[in-house]
Order: C-alpha cells, then sequence, then structure tokens
C-alpha cells in the first residue's frame, strides 16, 4: 500500500461565504507537495470586528509549510478569491498562477503593498497546464459574475480533481466566457475522482437564469425614471457594469462611473480586452451640471460599505453630487449574508431623502453569478466523478450539499475550515484538524483573532472605561482624594448622584482606611481599586466597565 497520500485542507470559504483559501497537497503523510488555491478576504461588522478594516485567513499552518509550498493559484478575481494575496503573499513566497484579467487585478493588488507584480504568471486556459510539484493544473472556463473565471483541472497521482471555484451554467453572460457544455464532457470523459463544488446556491430549485435576461427590464426602468438614475452591483460585475451604461445609453442618459474600484475594474477589463465597447463616459463634475433626467451614475457599494460611493451619496455629497426626491437608486445586485444590516442603513437614508430605491428582492433586475440546484445537478452528471465536496457556503449549504451527493452516489463529507481531509481512496476521510482562524488587518497592522485586541475592543464598546488616579507619599499614605474619569458611561446612576463623584468617595473612602501594607503593594493597590470602581458602577448602572488603575508615588529626594 502507497505511504503516499491526496489531502484536501480549507483554510477559508468551507462553512462560510468568502474568505476563500483551499489547500491540496500529495505525498508522503506530513510531507506532502502543496498548493494554494485562492487566498482571498471578507469584510467586518461593527459588531463583531469594531474598528478592524479587512479579515482574511489565518495562514499560520500553511506558513510553517512553506518551503512545500509550490504554487499559489488564483481562479478568479474576486475580493473574496484574490484580495488578501498583497497582505499575506510575503508569509508563502510562492508562485502565483492566474489567467489575464484575474492576473492584472492580483498584480494591482500586489503593487499596492509595495511588492513585485511580477510573482503573478499569466496562463492560458485549458491546454495549457501549470506543474506544480506533483500537481498538474488547467484553467477550465466557466461563467460566473466576472469576466475569465476558471475551474481547475488538478491532476495528481492519486487522480482528478476538479476544483469549481464560483460558477454558473450561462450561455449568454454578456462579458465572459459562456458556459461550455462540450468542454466539460470532455473533461468528464477523461475521468474525474472529486469535485471540490461551489455551494452557493444549493437551495435555489430554478435553474439560473442568464445575464442577457436583464438589459430589457433595466432599460425599461431607466427610460421611466423622472429623474438621476444611480445603479450599484460589485465593482468586478463588469458584465453587469456594462449592461447598465448601455441600458442608461439606450435611456438617452450619459454615464458617470463612481468608485474607484468601480473605475478600476472596468479599466483593466478593457486593457485584458475582455469589455469590448463600452459606452463613453464622463466625470463627475459634468454630470453636475446636465439635467437630472440626462444622467446615470454608476456607483460601488452594494454591500452598503460606509466608504463606497453608495453610502456616501446616501449621506449626502459625493464627489459634488447628491440625490433628490424623485431620483431612482437601484440595487442590481444581492446582498450578501451578514451585510444586511449595512445594506438597509443605505436604503432608509436614502428613503429619507425621497429618492425610490429598487432593491434586489424582486430579482428582476438581478441574477446570481452561482449555480442553482438544478444546474449542480447537471455539472455532477457531465463530470460522473464518484466523490464530491461541497465548498463555498454556510455550513446549512454544505450539508445540503453532501445530503444530495449521496443520495447520487457519490461519496461525500462535510468538511470546513481546518478540517485535513484525506481522499486518496474511493471515500473522504477526515485525518486531522489544524488551526484555521482569522487575520485582521487592523489599520495598516496584521493581526490574529486570538491576539485580544478586538476582544478588549468589543469590551470596552459594552461596558465603557474609568481611570482611576491616586497619588501616594514617599511615607505610603494617600496624598489627597482618588480621582477618575469616565468614558462611554452616563452621567449618573439609580442614586442620583453624579457617578463619577460616587465612585471617587468610595476609591478615597477605600484608600483613606487602608492600612499601610496594601498601599506599598501596587498589584495589590491596584487591584482592589479596580474592583471597588466596577462595584459602584454595578450597583449605580448595572455594568462593569473597564478600569484602568494610575498609582503615583512620590520618592524621597
Amino acid at each position: 500500500m502507497s505511504k503516499e497520500r491526496l489531502i484536501y485542507l480549507p483554510l477559508g470559504g468551507a462553512g462560510e461565504v468568502g474568505m476563500n483559501a483551499y489547500v491540496y497537497g500529495y505525498g508522503p503523510a506530513g510531507k506532502e507537495r502543496l498548493i494554494l488555491v485562492d487566498l482571498g478576504l471578507t469584510f467586518p461588522d461593527m459588531d463583531t470586528t469594531p474598528g478592524v478594516d479587512l479579515i482574511m485567513p489565518d495562514i499560520a499552518w500553511l506558513e510553517a509549510r512553506k518551503h512545500l509550498l509550490d504554487a499559489i493559484v488564483i481562479t478568479h478575481a474576486h475580493e473574496d478569491h484574490v484580495g488578501a494575496l498583497g497582505y499575506l503573499w510575503t508569509k508563502l513566497r510562492a508562485p502565483v498562477f492566474a489567467r489575464d484579467f484575474t492576473a492584472r487585478i492580483a498584480r494591482l493588488k500586489m503593487e499596492e503593498q509595495g511588492l513585485d507584480p511580477m510573482v503573478v504568471n499569466t496562463v492560458a486556459a485549458r491546454p495549457e497546464t501549470v506543474e506544480a510539484g506533483p500537481f498538474a493544473i488547467q484553467f477550465v472556463p466557466v461563467s460566473h459574475s466576472l469576466p475569465e473565471a476558471s475551474a481547475l483541472v488538478i491532476d495528481s497521482p492519486a487522480g482528478r480533481l476538479v476544483h469549481t471555484g464560483d460558477f454558473k451554467l450561462d450561455p449568454t453572460p454578456g462579458v465572459g466566457e459562456p458556459w461550455d457544455r462540450a468542454a466539460w464532457a470532455a473533461v468528464g470523459d477523461e475521468g474525474v475522482k472529486t469535485i471540490v463544488c461551489d455551494s452557493t446556491n444549493v437551495f435555489s430549485p430554478h435553474p439560473g437564469r442568464s445575464e442577457a435576461s436583464l438589459p430589457e427590464a433595466i432599460t425599461a426602468l431607466m427610460q421611466s425614471a423622472p429623474g438621476m438614475v444611480v445603479g450599484t452591483t460589485f465593482a468586478s460585475n463588469v458584465a453587469r457594469v456594462k449592461t447598465m451604461a448601455e441600458a442608461g445609453r439606450a435611456a438617452g442618459r450619459k454615464v458617470c462611473l463612481l468608485g474607484r474600484a468601480m473605475q478600476r475594474m472596468v479599466a483593466v477589463a478593457q486593457e485584458s480586452g475582455v469589455l469590448g465597447e463600452f459606452p463613453a463616459t464622463i466625470p463627475p463634475e459634468e454630470a453636475a451640471g446636465l439635467s437630472r433626467d440626462e444622467v446615470l451614475l454608476i456607483v460601488t457599494g452594494s454591500q452598503g460599505e460606509r466608504r463606497a460611493a453608495s453610502a456616501q451619496l446616501a449621506r449626502g455629497k459625493y464627489n459634488g453630487l447628491e440625490l433628490t426626491a424623485g431620483d431612482t437608486f437601484l440595487f442590481s445586485s444581492k446582498t450578501i449574508p451578514g451585510n444586511e444590516r449595512g445594506v438597509l442603513r443605505v436604503v432608509n437614508q436614502f428613503s429619507a431623502l425621497g429618492v425610490d430605491v429598487v432593491s434586489d428582492e424582486t430579482d428582476k433586475y438581478h441574477v446570481s453569478g452561482h449555480a442553482n440546484r438544478p444546474d449542480l445537478d447537471v455539472f455532477q452528471e457531465l463530470l460522473k466523478a464518484p466523490m464530491l465536496l461541497p465548498m463555498h457556503g454556510e455550513h446549512r449549504h454544505l450539508r445540503e450539499h453532501v445530503r444530495i451527493a449521496r443520495a447520487r452516489g457519490q461519496a461525500s463529507e462535510i468538511v470546513t475550515n481546518g478540517m485535513m481531509v484525506d481522499i486518496t481512496g474511493d471515500t473522504p476521510k477526515v485525518i486531522e484538524h489544524v488551526e484555521s482562524g482569522r487575520t485582521y488587518l487592523d489599520g495598516s497592522v496584521l493581526i490574529g483573532a486570538l491576539d485580544g485586541v478586538v476582544r478588549d475592543r468589543i469590551r470596552l464598546a459594552l461596558g465603557g472605561h474609568v481611570t482611576v488616579t491616586v497619588i501616594v507619599d514617599e511615607n505610603d499614605e494617600p496624598l489627597g482624594e482618588a480621582w477618575a474619569e469616565l468614558m462611554g458611561l452616563p452621567e449618573t446612576g439609580r442614586s442620583g448622584a453624579a457617578l463619577i463623584e460616587r465612585i471617587e468617595a468610595e476609591l478615597t473612602r477605600l484608600i483613606e482606611g487602608a492600612g499601610r501594607k496594601l498601599m506599598r503593594d501596587d498589584d495589590k493597590l491596584n487591584q482592589t481599586l479596580r474592583r471597588a470602581a466596577r462595584q459602584v458602577c454595578l450597583e449605580e448602572i448595572g455594568k462593569k466597565p473597564e478600569v484602568t488603575v494610575v498609582v503615583s508615588r512620590l520618592l524621597d529626594e
């Protein structure tokens, strides 16, 4: 029996939507040569990660084995697949491979962090092959919500894998390659051992709709809207951006792109040749001088991001432009789970301005970039793989996908972040669990989720903060009264007295009655004062804030 094994290990993207990072390895146990598929990020929220800018996978396990890592392979240019590359590449320093459009975006990510963009290698579609250790990798075009998305055919000594990436079955995607049934039938005929498959829309019971179904409805909306029209979608969905721009032009409107990410994506798509003809655009200052019914703004911020153009327009002006009563705002996008609150905030802000908001609830102006349940069935029938591992989905998606696969007769297993699975044989076997937490970009610094920084920030937000100061003279006697400073706490408590006065009175009583032994011991004094301040706050306002104690000592001269 061979001592070599084929392993699969998700570090992000399995059990969640976003932050994709998947490791494959082949070789002797513990010494496998490795490849990493995708290195993405996700976005924070004020409830669980206040102050954090971006969230990325914890790649400590992989970093410790970087000498075994032969390649980083990027399936497509969405942020949740390529967004962490510039931040984490220095921890891995492996060559990066992607198709042209994705490679251009990846190089920009590297340049933004002051890194060499030429570590990113451009690869053509199948049959071109990337040799990476024991693996031979081919990029097979799939349709998705941006250009040049690819599934990966990964050949290994233990058999062929197909890593689908994000995909749908769209014969008319507008921008990018259409679904090619014959190409995938050929892959299946060559023999596939395991499919690692997108699970995002496994609960959607109807076949997915094509991008080509949208232009008529979007054009009609823009023609009937009386004022300015603003449309938002993912910046990377250049097919949708083009659809909206062409609809605006057909409705007699001039097009203005707002948001750096939107402008950059369109520029890269034009440079790479995947976008084709795109309606002429005008700068914001020209748009501001036109009649409102002559303008279409296409903006970033479809997920309610606070700093994006949509949110800034909802709060007032952006680049000299503002929305008023009678204007229309179109969400030509689906809200990602977890972003509902941010999107709803923007919707309500526009509503307060008198703007008519057309959301994603109708599905009339948006189609998904992911395969629905019937489309997943078609894909499985073409590839005829005996094993399926679901990825790219919350736990409920993975569980449902496993249920469907097993009913079809495929060996399958729920594999979430940190679970290492041996897929050498006929059935997947969980063999190890590794640390697979999160890495935060906090300002300009990378910190671990368990470092305590965000935890302390949450505790401060929930409980407020008290600073206590005590001066002790050279004889270990208190010099004057204790005093306190409050932050994030109410001024008065249940007794009706000022909270700060209640705290200071109790602390002064405590130090005046304390013995010299306590006053001489900084640690015990600190602990005693902290406990007393928190107890007063608990009695007065029902909270135990964070307390910082400063003991200043006067020394003999």
